[in-house]
C-alpha cells in the first residue's frame, strides 16, 4: 500500500458529512489502456494501482467502509485470455498487498458466489478473512463474482428455507431482516457510490444497499482515479442535502 499525505481537513470533513460508507463501480481499465495505444490488460494492472492508492487513502482518513466491484457475474463473458489475466491479478495482488493491510488494521472480505473462482483465489481469500477478522479500522469488500440481483434471490432463498423449515413466518419478514441475509449485513448503510469512466447506470451493483445513496458520476477513468479525485467526489456529497426518498 503506497503512503499517502494525510490532511487532517479531509478527515475532518469525512466525520462532519456523516460518510461512512462508499461504494465505487471501478470503470474504464480498458479505455485507459486503449488511450495509451496500450494492450487492456494493462489497464487492468494500473486499476489494482489505483484501488491500492486509494485504500491506503481512505484507512489513513478514517474511512469506516468501503465497496468496490472488482468483477461481476457478466464478467466471465469475457475472453479466456481476460478472464484468466484477471484471476491471475487477483492471486498476485492478494498475495503481495494482505500483509500490509492487516498492519495498517483493514479488514478484507470478498464477496460474491466465492464457490466459482479458481481454487488458488479461494484459498488466499480465506486467509485474507482469517488473518484479517478481528482488525477495526477500514472495512474492505471486494466485490468479485458478484450481481446484486445473484445476492438478493440468495437472500430470499435463506429466508425460504427458514419459512419451510418453520422457523419464520412470511409476515416476520421485515426490511431488517433481509438486510441481514446480504453480504453487506454488518455495514453501515451506503452513503455513496461512485462510478468512475463518466457512465450512468449500476450494472446490477448492490442494488438493495443503493436505495438512499447519493450517486456520483465521473468522466475520470479508473487507473486515473487519485485521492484527490476521491475528495471531489466527497466534497459533492458534502454538499448535498440528503431526503431518503421524501
Amino acid at each position: 500500500m503506497t503512503t499517502t499525505h494525510i490532511s487532517p481537513e479531509f478527515t475532518a470533513l469525512l466525520q462532519s458529512c456523516g460518510l461512512k460508507h462508499v461504494a465505487i463501480i471501478m470503470d474504464g481499465n480498458r479505455r485507459w489502456a486503449k488511450q495509451k495505444l496500450l494492450p487492456g490488460l494493462v489497464g487492468h494492472k494500473k486499476g489494482v494501482d489505483a484501488l491500492r492508492t486509494l485504500v491506503r487513502f481512505g484507512s489513513d482518513h478514517g474511512l469506516q467502509a468501503l465497496t468496490v466491484f472488482a468483477f461481476s457475474t457478466e464478467n466471465w463473458q469475457r475472453s479466456t485470455e481476460e478472464v484468466g489475466y484477471l484471476m491471475r491479478l487477483f492471486v498476485e495482488a492478494l498475495s503481495l498487498e494482505l500483509a500490509e493491510l492487516h498492519r495498517n488494521n483493514v479488514q478484507i472480505r470478498f464477496i460474491g458466489e466465492l464457490s466459482g473462482l479458481p481454487e488458488d483465489l479461494r484459498k488466499l481469500i480465506q486467509s485474507a478473512h482469517t488473518t484479517t477478522a478481528t482488525n477495526t479500522g477500514l472495512n474492505l469488500q471486494i466485490a468479485t463474482n458478484y450481481g446484486g440481483r445473484q445476492e438478493i434471490t440468495q437472500a430470499m432463498q435463506a429466508l425460504g428455507n427458514d419459512i419451510a423449515a418453520g422457523k419464520l413466518k412470511p409476515e416476520d419478514i421485515t426490511e431488517a431482516l433481509i438486510q441481514s441475509k446480504l453480504y453487506t449485513q454488518d455495514l453501515p448503510d451506503l452513503d455513496l457510490l461512485i462510478r468512475t469512466g463518466g457512465e450512468s447506470r449500476l450494472s446490477n451493483y448492490l442494488l438493495w444497499q443503493s436505495a438512499y445513496a447519493e450517486f456520483y458520476v465521473t468522466e475520470t477513468l479508473w487507473p486515473d482515479f487519485s485521492p484527490a479525485a476521491f475528495e471531489k467526489a466527497v466534497q459533492s456529497f458534502a454538499q448535498r442535502e440528503r431526503r431518503y426518498g421524501q
